[in-house]
């Protein structure tokens, strides 16, 4: 089944997204100050939620973030890979499929997913630091983006504490 979305939306969900993710993007600096990728795709981001044009480069950008999320990973620095992904969901959320799939929440809740999990691990694994910020990205959630989410089906199982952090925003926002 296929849900109406159209182009003012995806803006909104990304701009949405962004205001999430680029809290957290200091912590991916801060351990990798030399590698630009995650800023990038914030920074292409802004471009699309300010009324540009869905580019390749938004593409390549947020797998370009996605792919140093990966490296901090490896690197075992686990809250710079969830800032780094936050910010790889954040330009990833202006190709939110028209599909009525649960998978599709991520494209929408992701990046504040991700953010409150790089902020919990940064404050040592603190679960009401994550808790808190998931209440802050509540509150950046337009009526649009509430509105755009309730087409789709509840947010799909998984994804260890950030998969859980991500189904707490999307009952408290289907709410």
């Amino acid at each position: 089944m296929m849900i109406g979305l159209d182009l003012a939306e995806l803006r909104e969900i990304t701009a949405f997204a962004l205001a999430c993710a680029e809290p957290a993007l200091a912590i991916f600096e801060r351990r990798y100050p030399g590698d630009p990728r995650p800023r990038a795709v914030l920074d292409e981001a802004r471009v699309f939620a300010g009324g540009g044009k869905r580019t390749n480069a938004l593409r390549m950008t947020a797998l370009a973030a996605h792919r140093a999320a990966k490296t901090a990973r490896e690197d075992g620095h686990e809250a710079a890979f969830e800032a780094a992904r936050a910010a790889g969901h954040a330009g990833a959320s202006a190709y939110l499929h028209p599909l009525a799939k649960a998978t599709q929440v991520p494209h929408i809740l992701g990046s504040a997913a991700g953010a409150a999990r790089a902020f919990e691990l940064d404050a040592g694994d603190d679960p009401g630091v994550g808790t808190e910020y998931i209440e802050k990205a509540k509150g950046l959630a337009s009526p649009v983006v509430v509105d755009v989410l309730k087409r789709y089906p509840a947010a799909p199982g998984g994804g260890r504490r950030a998969g859980e952090l991500l189904r707490i925003l999307d009952a408290a926002l289907r709410a």
